[in-house]
């Protein structure tokens, strides 16, 4: 029985990308005709053509799907959903920016007919703007060794990958309304393969990530695989409290010893208060990313609502 391979492209506004990503995937997978496969996109309610583009690719080419969202449910939840409906043998998450190399699904496919059950892409180099991309890596490393998990978060990882079956099952058991995906590769158990590539410059069309949907990636990230940060607000309290109690004692010494000429003055009481008020609003930040995180969780909201489906 021959193989099936999943192809999930998630899209948001990529009307300039959505018939190059399907061209794409269809000139690999002409190169291995071995193995069926179905290519099924995402889209997190477009208000470009996007939709439109795909829904005439899909009349023509029966092995494109379509899952249109009601609304825009996240960067993060849409692709963790499409990939629970894809029907693969093996499923290849493949974003619509075109940033990933195409060429490197024949070679994930590779290594997971030779047994892996997760083989991942890992961007070591990009040609991106290397601020950006410092940053990226900057983060990785640091969620990385904040992790209190046995297995850490891979770095410099964003969900280019392929996925086994099994993967995915295991995936449907999970409750997670919220799902940082990337970190939850090396929580399920299963031993994963890492390749390297250079990520190229995105040539159409413009990226839809912008500072609060990176920082909401971030702080998820860190919630889901991290207690440091809890754990550092109770440790630097403590000190700071220590370094409050020793400098009060230091300024009761002076003041005793020398009575009338010490003067404490207003300068060290404000930036003591700005100082130590800072600290507090910092870990009540902190602390309010957990709480969001477990009311999310108890709310348990479906991940997305779908307006249609075409061609399953």
């Amino acid at each position: 029985m021959r193989k099936i391979i999943s192809i999930l492209t998630p899209c948001f506004n990529e009307e300039e990308n959505a018939q190059k990503v399907y061209e794409a995937v269809a000139e690999v997978m002409q190169q291995i005709p071995q193995y069926d496969y179905e290519h099924v996109f995402i889209d997190n309610d477009s208000t470009d053509a996007t939709v439109a583009i795909l829904k005439g690719i899909a009349t023509n080419d029966k092995r494109v799907k379509i899952i249109v969202n009601a609304r825009n449910f996240g960067h993060l939840k849409s692709p963790y959903y499409g990939m629970q409906q894809c029907t693969g043998d093996a499923i290849i998450l493949f974003v619509a920016d075109l940033q990933d190399p195409a060429e490197m699904i024949k070679t994930f496919i590779e290594k997971w007919e030779q047994g892996h059950k997760i083989v991942v892409g890992v961007k070591n180099k990009s040609e991106e703007n290397r601020l950006m991309f410092l940053t990226r890596k900057l983060f990785y490393s640091l969620l990385y060794k904040m992790s209190s998990e046995a297995e850490p978060p891979i770095k410099n990882f964003t969900g280019f990958g392929l996925y086994d079956r099994a993967f995915i099952d295991m995936l449907k058991t999970f409750d997670e309304p919220d799902p940082y995906f990337r970190g939850m590769i090396t929580q399920v158990g299963f031993k994963h393969l890492e390749i390297p590539y250079t990520q190229p410059q995105r040539k159409f069309g413009k990226t839809k990530n912008n500072i609060f949907t990176l920082y909401d990636t971030a702080m998820l990230g860190f919630t889901n695989h991290s207690k440091l940060p809890l754990r550092l607000s109770a440790v630097i309290g403590f000190f700071a409290s220590m370094l409050s109690l020793l400098v009060a004692i230091i300024y009761f010494i002076l003041k005793i010893i020398f009575w009338n000429k010490f003067q404490l003055g207003l300068a060290p009481l404000v930036c003591g208060i700005f100082f130590f008020s800072s600290i507090q609003l910092f870990f009540i930040g902190i602390i309010g990313e957990y709480i969001g995180a477990i009311n999310t969780h108890i709310r348990k909201r479906p991940l997305v609502i779908e307006k249609e489906r075409i061609n399953f």
